[in-house]
């Protein structure tokens, strides 16, 4: 019985010895990668879209024996001080690199990865600050008998609630004057919107037309447009200006007739006006 007990004892001694030792080793053999410096889960990085970042990533061998480590990035441009490397034992190296900011916010990560496979991955967290720019313009402006089409394009980094000003003039005068209202619309950075406003046009007319757009932060286009409204469009102004000239034409045939009827009953006709010679550089 007592040999029992004795075997039984050294068994359990064995055993916990075995513990610890374990446990060491299993420390020993690791490697890790971090941020350098201040205990940080991931990379933080700020700026604007193509601003160049720099850090550093911490690579710490805890074994016995030298490790070789690559390095590279996914979903990021980073450049390495050092891209391969051996580590050597109970040792941290400290790898500095570069990042570029993109356009927008996008999360990265470094990879490091030894000769036997093991990996080792570090966030990167990436946030493009973008300054705010409000800018507008109105673009494609046609007049029609019974409305007025165009497009607003947000040209800005930000949204934008336009508002509009409308204003036409016609061969005698004033048409349409619309003080500036706020547009039932959002502009998103980018987006281009088509519109229309509508209005009655004249039988008849040549218009110019101005709509002036505005939004918060500055942001003001202005665009005019020339066009002939009614029934037939442009071919009523052009045939508006044709009666125009005949009327005229017809009004100096006229008085030209009671010239030579003057001059039949004894009144000598007035002269006619010689006309303008034309300087065409010839010389006779």
């Amino acid at each position: 019985m007592p040999s029992a007990v004795r075997v039984l004892g050294l068994t359990l001694l064995a055993l916990l010895a075995a513990v610890p030792v374990a446990h060491a080793a299993a420390g020993d053999d690791g490697w890790s990668a971090a941020p350098a410096g201040e205990a940080r889960p991931s990379f933080y990085a700020e700026g604007g879209p193509g601003t160049v970042l720099e850090d550093t990533v911490s690579l710490t061998n805890r074994g016995r024996t030298p490790v070789d480590v690559s390095l590279r990035a996914e979903g990021a441009e980073v450049t390495f001080a050092d891209a391969r490397l051996r580590l050597p034992p109970r040792t941290r190296t400290e790898v500095p690199f570069t990042v570029t900011v993109p356009a927008r916010d996008a999360t990265a990560r470094l990879v490091a990865r030894d000769s036997d496979g093991t990996t080792r991955r570090v966030s990167v967290h990436l946030r493009a600050t973008v300054p705010t720019v409000a800018a507008l313009t109105v673009e494609h402006v046609s007049v029609h008998a019974d409305r007025i089409t165009y497009e607003l394009v947000n040209r800005g980094t930000t949204a934008l609630a336009p508002r509009l000003a409308v204003h036409a003039d016609g061969l005698l005068g004033p048409l349409l004057d619309r003080s500036p209202r706020t547009l039932p619309v959002t502009l998103a950075p980018g987006s281009r919107t088509e519109l229309s406003e509508p209005w009655d046009g004249p039988a008849l007319d040549s218009v110019e037309v101005r709509l002036t757009v505005t939004a918060a932060g500055g942001a003001r286009d202005e665009a005019r447009v020339s066009a002939g409204v009614g029934p037939w469009g442009g071919v009523g102004v052009a045939v508006a200006g044709g009666a125009l000239v005949f009327i005229r034409r017809l009004s100096v045939a006229r008085r030209l007739s009671v010239v030579r009827r003057r001059g039949r009953r004894g009144t000598p006709p007035a002269e006619p006006p010689s006309p303008e010679t034309e300087l065409t550089g010839a010389v006779s």
